[in-house]
């Protein structure tokens, strides 16, 4: 075999292609989620508080953003799919968002703002699956879960780590100031990025073909198996209960973090950021042992007893946030963020893998689940918005918990357990129970 990561044989220490080291992907993930981590909540909140945007606008450019980024999704996934250039894809990406948050922090008016965000969101969709993609052409797949598991880790502590320098930010200088925090990180990301070798990456393993094509050259399934068609995707009758549940959850989310988050700013115009940085760091902290935790009981207790607790505590943290405008109470009751949504992450892959076992289209159906998430979401920024200046705050809040409890109710009555009843059924290429995929 050949040793220039294109198909070569694992390296001694275990990861795939001369020169790489895994350090370099360890700072990509660390680096991205500082990234992204610099926007988001904080510009809803520098919106609110300091350029005194009314609730419909920063709604309506939120949703909007979230939109376009929600179509572009499934063509720059195959983009990044066909592509030889998975690193320059990121750095370009990297560049658009730097540009995006440095026309915000210079020209924050509603159609620079409008653009950039928008911008923001649809070059936000490459650092997925292009990460993803960079880390299956890198890693073998023996070694595979606990690398992914190795990049959620650096995530999260990249979100902890810009959530705190955010806030120290703000506090020394402007909320504004935070925005240049990410033209920084993303030149930081880019030489994160560029310092795994193209050489290293195998590119056919990138796109999944060798996981799929069991020794076959052409990328295509193995002797004996068959892939679905995309009509699976509207068969699987679990799967889209699923997926609608994973809609209703994230439009009830989703607005929660920014609209506390505005309270904040609100009560204590001069600790908004840090209090912002607060919530994020809480949740996030939370979501590292309850990830653990997850991983550790889903095959012994199912996997729908344990997402029943993270649905139900969604309803409960929105009615909580009505009782008090204290800033204490409002952050505590954000690590129940860190529970409901820490499950729901660790677990969405685990359903979809076991509800498209053996139909080959299980990248196919977490894309769709995806979209229904970001659909959520983006829906959300703007109906909340409205209600928020119509009605104020404490009615957004009931009215995300109203959406938590039907989602919650939709989980309960229309999803099935998807766990393997068997340790045979959890093997490769074991079929569905006739009752999950029909």
């Amino acid at each position: 075999m050949p040793a220039d990561g294109h198909g070569g044989e694992p390296a001694p220490s275990g990861e795939t292609g001369r020169g790489f080291r895994p350090a370099s992907l360890d700072a990509v993930n660390f680096l991205l989620a500082d990234v992204r981590g610099a926007l988001g909540p904080y510009l809803n909140v520098f919106l609110v508080t300091q350029q005194h945007w009314s609730q419909s606008e920063v709604g309506l450019v939120t949703s909007l953003a979230g939109w376009l980024g929600l179509a572009v999704q499934t063509p720059i996934g195959a983009a990044i799919d066909a592509t030889h250039r998975k690193r320059e894809a990121i750095v370009l990406a990297l560049v658009v968002l730097g540009a995006g948050a440095l026309c915000i922090y210079l020209f924050p008016n509603f159609w620079p703002v409008l653009i950039a965000n928008t911008l923001i969101a649809v070059v936000g969709d490459v650092f997925g699956p292009a990460v993803a993609a960079l880390t299956l052409g890198l890693v073998p797949q023996r070694l595979l879960a606990r690398r992914m598991g190795r990049n959620a880790a650096f995530d999260h502590a990249g979100n902890v780590a810009v959530a705190a320098l955010a806030g120290l930010v703000g506090w020394l200088f402007s909320q504004q100031a935070v925005f240049l925090l990410v033209p920084v990180f993303a030149i930081l990301s880019s030489l994160a990025v560029l310092s795994i070798p193209a050489s290293a990456i195998d590119q056919r393993r990138a796109r999944g073909v060798e996981a799929a094509a069991g020794g076959g050259s052409d990328g295509g399934m193995g002797d004996g198996e068959t892939v679905s068609g995309m009509g699976i995707l509207v068969h699987c009758r679990p799967l889209m209960i699923f997926g609608i549940c994973a809609l209703l959850f994230h439009f009830a989310n989703a607005p929660l973090l920014p609209l506390v988050g505005q309270k904040l700013a609100a009560a204590h115009p001069e600790w908004a950021t840090v209090m912002m940085s607060s919530c994020i760091i809480a949740a996030q902290l939370v979501m590292l042992p309850i990830a653990v935790l997850v991983g550790r009981t889903a095959d012994r207790l199912g996997r729908k007893p344990i997402l029943l607790v993270g649905f139900a505590i969604l309803p409960l943290r929105a009615v909580l946030y009505t009782l008090s405008d204290n800033s204490a109470w409002l952050i505590g009751v954000q690590l129940l963020d860190g529970v409901g949504a820490g499950i729901f992450t660790a677990l969405t892959p685990l359903v979809i893998a076991d509800l498209m076992r053996g139909t080959g289209r299980y990248n196919l159906a977490f894309g769709a689940v995806a979209t229904m998430q970001g659909v959520g979401a983006a829906t959300s920024g703007f109906v909340t918005g409205v209600i928020v200046d119509r009605f104020g705050y404490s009615a957004a809040f009931l009215t995300a918990g109203v959406m938590a409890l039907i989602a919650l109710a939709a989980l309960f009555l229309g999803l099935p357990e998807t766990a393997p009843s068997s340790p045979a059924e959890a093997e490769p290429g074991a079929l569905p129970e006739p009752g999950l995929a029909e």
